[in-house]
């Protein structure tokens, strides 16, 4: 790992267009500033309205679009590290022109992050900079604004989000007790940059994710933990034609093993109803991607998906490999899932199995957010913003790390759009200023 010395920070970053005060949202704000950073922020009562936003001036729309525009036109792919480092370096400047300080870069395994930190840190702002787009997209997905819907690759996961934050932000009279976290590999589940994301969220009383929101513009109140495996069958290679049974089977031990790991979830989710690991009523926040169960949460899933096995058409596979994808609501269940894929055995005679991998990201449980969603909506009713709605999503983040740690987390802060990872990938550019403005009331209630 490699660490750009970090110049002195300034408390007080002066931005006379867009200075303002926050009016006070002291009861709303302090059942989440006392709470511990090493405990899940307990659900609150319903907060009344906060006093609204009122700055000089509220965010620029036009100055927000050129943001954007500059970020998806450095194209980020995670893959491409020269790409991420380039990258690094246009949101490093926009963080400059916006906040009136340079990061802390940090390089580790070649993949280039930046932490901005003021005093001593009370709030985690997180994002990312890398898509899973691949550098030459813009040829098929070019950079486009119309009809007040802006497309382009990485635009809704989750630059717009970059931009939000840095101009949300700049509203705010003073940073001090701000920690900035944007990591370059998020999108391949952050494998260096997850000892930075838990590192600077442990420190901190709250964790606002600038990942883009649920349909409609729903925060994201909770989300699934995630495991990944490879399941990888030895076997015997032989002719088989001339001598198959001298061989042992990897691609049939295969076949047993699939159909195995796919009966798991239904194990875990068969457990007693209430229990951790077993269904219950469905209550708590709404799921966006099916039935609630435990805790109001989605079921388990576990799906095997990528395979491969063998060498040639007249050979008996000696190799077979299997990935898994798990979804998970709760701990208990991702350490239920690890034990019964722990204890998967070979059933054709001569093979052996090796599991790989394992937990990735642990959910983020509704605990983890309710507080701050209290106070979310009180910060949008006292700005006279639309009503906020929280959803529980299948899909993981950053933010499921934070919450791990123990730092109260709320997600889906970013873009109102839709179409991750896909073709139709945009945002609404109306909604932008309006994100800001909750964002910056969000770490003015907090930091009171």
């Amino acid at each position: 790992m490699s660490v750009e010395p970090r110049p002195p920070h300034p408390h007080h970053p002066h931005h006379p267009d867009h200075a303002h005060h926050l009016e006070h949202a002291e009861h709303a704000a302090a059942s989440v500033r006392d709470a511990s950073p090493a405990t899940p922020a307990a659900p609150v009562s319903p907060v009344s309205p906060v006093s609204p936003v009122s700055p000089a001036g509220p965010p620029d729309p036009d100055a927000m679009l050129e943001d954007l525009r500059e970020l998806v036109l450095c194209e980020s792919f995670s893959a491409d590290h020269a790409a991420v480092a380039a990258s690094a370096g246009v949101v490093a400047g926009q963080g400059h022109d916006r906040l009136g300080a340079r990061p802390e870069t940090i390089v580790v395994d070649g993949v280039t992050h930046l932490r901005w930190t003021f005093g001593t840190p009370r709030v985690l702002l997180l994002g990312h900079h890398d898509t899973v787009w691949p550098v030459g997209t813009l040829r098929t997905h070019p950079w486009s604004v119309t009809g007040g819907i802006a497309r382009g690759p990485g635009v809704f996961d989750m630059k717009a989000g970059l931009v939000q934050m840095f101009h949300a932000l700049a509203l705010l009279p003073s940073l001090d007790g701000v920690c900035v976290l944007v990591t370059g590999d998020e999108e391949v589940g952050s494998p260096s940059s997850r000892a930075l994301v838990e590192e600077s969220a442990r420190a901190c009383a709250a964790t606002f994710v600038l990942e883009g929101s649920a349909d409609g513009g729903a925060l994201k109140i909770a989300r699934k933990g995630t495991s990944m495996y490879e399941v990888v069958v030895h076997g015997r290679g032989a002719h088989a034609g001339l001598a198959p049974e001298k061989g042992a089977n990897a691609g049939v031990e295969l076949a047993h093993q699939i159909l195995a790991v796919a009966g798991i979830a239904d194990r875990v989710n068969a457990a007693p109803p209430g229990t951790a690991t077993g269904p219950a009523s469905a209550t708590g926040p709404a799921w966006a991607d099916g039935p609630g169960t435990a805790d109001g949460l989605g079921p388990v899933t576990v799906t095997p998906t990528l395979l491969s096995g063998g060498t040639t058409t007249n050979t008996v596979p000696a190799l077979a490999r299997l990935a898994v994808d798990v979804r998970v609501p709760t701990l208990d269940a991702q350490r239920r899932v690890d034990e019964l894929m722990r204890a998967l055995r070979p059933h054709v005679p001569g093979t052996r199995l090796e599991v790989l991998g394992g937990p990735n990201r642990p959910p983020l449980e509704h605990a983890s957010s309710a507080g701050l969603f209290d106070l979310a909506r009180g910060v949008a009713a006292g700005a006279g913003l639309a009503p906020l709605s929280g959803v529980g999503v299948g899909g993981a983040s950053d933010g499921n790390f934070t919450a791990g740690a123990g730092c109260p987390t709320l997600d889906g802060l970013g873009a109102v759009g839709g179409g991750a990872h896909a073709d139709d990938e945009h945002v609404i550019v109306a909604e932008m200023p309006l994100r800001a403005r909750l964002l910056a009331g969000l770490v003015a209630a907090v930091l009171r």
